[in-house]
């Protein structure tokens, strides 16, 4: 009986090879747990932005809100860094190559460690300038006073303490890149549970407000990585390395992976200015005469609404993130015509996707259902729900859109073409940049304020879909160059290194953890 217990448990945990099988059913149970990674992620995202909302100030609220570009400019370049790194171990796997392996993942970490020490210094030093660029300052007005000191303390911690949600990213992109996905999901799922409880701790009992908020997730996801780092050791042999697989790493090998994970991190942290220019203009729209007005509608209502629009962007960032892998691994073993079917496959379920989640988000912008879950009723008003409903009308029926550009950015990705989605991301702030600067005050007619009109707000939404569209145009050509007209290669993949001879076709040590 208890054969019979553990057998199924073993399947559960079990590696996927992404280059044998069903196409779309192993790209479909490979993105599943991440897809509730990416849910639990949000999830607690939802906790700290529902507890905050219920015990917090408005202008708390707003500041805390504000945040969300700065972040995006340094967690998204290091987070980007580490997803582009990955391609090459996925590769290294592909090819059946357990020491190509080994010396990527030593390679990756050193450079991890580079990153992630010049990332949290630039991060420190730049928090000031950067508020003062979405025009959060000090003030003698009570309430961009308040705003501007939640927006400040908020990112002092996350920014500061930055090591532990990098290096969890990290060992989440190497296990997927491995083919499991459902290990980061378990050490995720720990850690969402602890931050609710720091949460409810630090804010509830303590009453540490929104330091509390920030110190529990830094703590959370620190121990997360941690605790996931000691397990894929254990589990993985390729992961236990040695000194001298450091002393090994060549200089060419790490200007190959920089290459690799530079341009995406860039990509995904050039994106954050375009998003602080959107931002910048939402809080134009609770400005009169030079002060913000009492509320701050427009921006609770827009934050609200993106929080919304994140719940239901995570299918498909979990289908891109499986396609990384899902390409990396059928371009060592040299199958493009995999590739080829396993991204029109995969872009069906992102139409099917799409489809359902611009129902789902118009049933629940009716009477501003969804703003009752992250904000207090007495943060509501007719206000919030114009602009946050205004928000969703600019860029829900665009979802699909998004969704091709999510697909060819990873595919391409993992065909190891970094420039292109570095390339997409350049376009994707132009467009962003210049819709945000220049459509709402032409749509108006005068400059931005507290008196200017819904439709000037919508196409200040809009800088998101119309950005997106320019993003797929950049990508349409290596996906048709490299992925629909790329011929099929006859000889197989071989190895950079010759295996080990107790490693010849296992990846793991344990043979029914791989999939037949």
């Amino acid at each position: 009986m208890s054969g019979e217990k553990a057998r199924p448990r073993r399947k559960f945990f079990r590696q996927i090879d992404l280059t044998k099988g069903s196409i779309w059913k192993n790209i479909l149970s490979f993105s599943l747990p991440i897809l509730f990674s990416y849910l639990l992620q949000t999830f607690y995202g939802m906790t700290d932005a529902a507890i905050c909302g219920h015990t917090l100030s408005p202008s708390e609220v707003a500041g805390v809100g504000d945040t969300s570009p700065i972040t995006f400019i340094f967690m998204q370049f290091a987070f980007g860094c580490t997803a582009g790194m990955s391609v090459l171990i996925a590769d290294r796997v592909g090819k059946k190559d357990p020491e190509g392996v080994k010396k990527a993942f030593a390679t990756q970490i050193v450079l991890s460690v580079c990153i992630v020490v010049v990332v949290t210094l630039i991060s420190v030093f730049t928090i000031k300038p950067l508020l003062k660029l979405l025009g959060i300052a000090p003030s003698d007005n009570a309430v961009n006073n308040e705003v501007y000191k939640a927006a400040y303390t908020y990112l002092i911690i996350i920014c500061g303490c930055m090591a532990g949600q990098y290096f969890y990213n990290v060992i989440c992109c190497i296990l997927r890149s491995l083919g499991d996905s459902v290990t980061p999901l378990v050490f995720l799922a720990i850690s969402s549970a602890l931050n609710i409880l720091l949460d409810l701790l630090f804010i509830m009992a303590f009453h540490w407000g929104v330091a509390g908020a920030a110190a529990a997730t830094v703590i959370s996801q620190s121990l997360s990585a941690i605790a996931c780092f000691v397990y894929a050791v254990i589990r993985y042999k390729e992961l236990r390395l040695r000194p001298s697989d450091f002393k090994a790493i060549k200089f060419r090998t790490a200007m190959k992976t920089l290459w690799q994970g530079v341009p995406l991190g860039l990509q995904f942290s050039v994106l954050a200015f375009g998003l602080i220019t959107m931002q910048n203009g939402v809080i134009s729209f609770d400005k009169y005469m030079g002060e913000m007005v009492e509320g701050t509608p427009a921006q609770i209502g827009y934050g609200a609404a993106c929080k919304l629009d994140n719940l239901f962007m995570t299918p498909f960032n979990a289908l891109g993130t499986a396609m990384i892998s899902f390409t990396a691994q059928n371009h060592g073993a040299g199958d493009h015509t995999r590739i080829r079917k396993g991204t029109l496959q995969c872009f069906y379920m992102m139409l099917i996707l799409a489809a359902f989640a611009a129902v789902a988000e118009f049933l629940l912008s009716i009477n501003g259902a969804y703003q009752h879950i992250f904000l207090a009723g007495d943060k509501i008003t007719a206000d919030t729900i114009r602009y946050g409903n205004t928000y969703l009308c600019s860029a829900v029926p665009f979802f699909t859109v998004l969704g091709a550009l999510i697909l060819m950015r990873n595919v391409v990705q993992g065909l190891e073409k970094p420039l292109f989605p570095f390339l997409a991301g350049i376009a994707e702030l132009v467009g962003r940049i210049v819709i945000c600067l220049f459509l709402p005050a032409l749509v108006n007619g005068a400059p931005i304020d507290a008196t200017a009109s819904t439709a000037a707000f919508f196409w200040m939404g809009f800088g998101d879909a119309g950005a997106w569209m320019l993003a797929d145009l950049v990508l349409l050509y290596p996906l048709i160059k490299y992925v629909i007209h790329k011929k099929p290669t006859e000889e197989p993949a071989v190895p950079e290194t010759e295996p080990e001879p107790e490693a010849e076709t296992a990846v793991t040590d344990d043979p029914e953890s791989i999939e037949k």
